[in-house]
């Protein structure tokens, strides 16, 4: 399985935010949609992410305050990424090595989507779901007068 499938079945809502804007508005953003991230675009280019790791961490470094904080002081300037071709066991690797959840897609400089670590999750579980059900359906079928394998 490749990122692209799991970008296939997750849809392509993607939100960004410029490094300039005020960290509040990020946060404001992040909770008018449910999301938990938001990609850093400048000038059309990755140049960071942000997360509710790092708007906490700059929360509980300044006294519980964002004050006129901008995006630029709190997102991660060095975020992971990935390609749309990159293996999902690779995807696994790479998130739990670097304790990210949220992976900027890119394809050729271009931003191409964002998975999370709960995207990965579930298209494993999806994906071994598959496997179980066609392996049931496989032995369900076996015809009767041959040996059936044991289940």
């Amino acid at each position: 399985m490749k990122v692209s499938d799991i970008l296939r079945l997750k849809g392509n809502a993607l939100y960004t935010i410029h490094p300039d804007e005020p960290l509040a508005q990020a946060v404001a953003v992040m909770a008018e949609k449910d999301i938990g991230s938001l990609v850093v675009m400048e000038h059309g280019d990755l140049v960071g992410m942000l997360t509710f790791r790092e708007v906490i961490q700059t929360l509980a470094n300044n006294a519980g305050s964002l004050g006129q904080m901008r995006v630029r002081t709190a997102m991660d300037d060095h975020p992971l990424t990935c390609t749309l071709e990159t293996d999902m066991d690779e995807v696994r690797r790479m998130m739990l090595d670097r304790h990210a959840r949220y992976m900027p897609v890119m394809e050729r400089g271009m931003l191409m989507g964002v998975i999370s670590f709960y995207d990965v999750a579930k298209a494993v579980v999806d994906s071994q779901n598959f496997e179980n059900k066609m392996l049931k359906a496989y032995i369900r079928d076996w015809p009767e007068d041959d040996a059936r394998p044991a289940a």
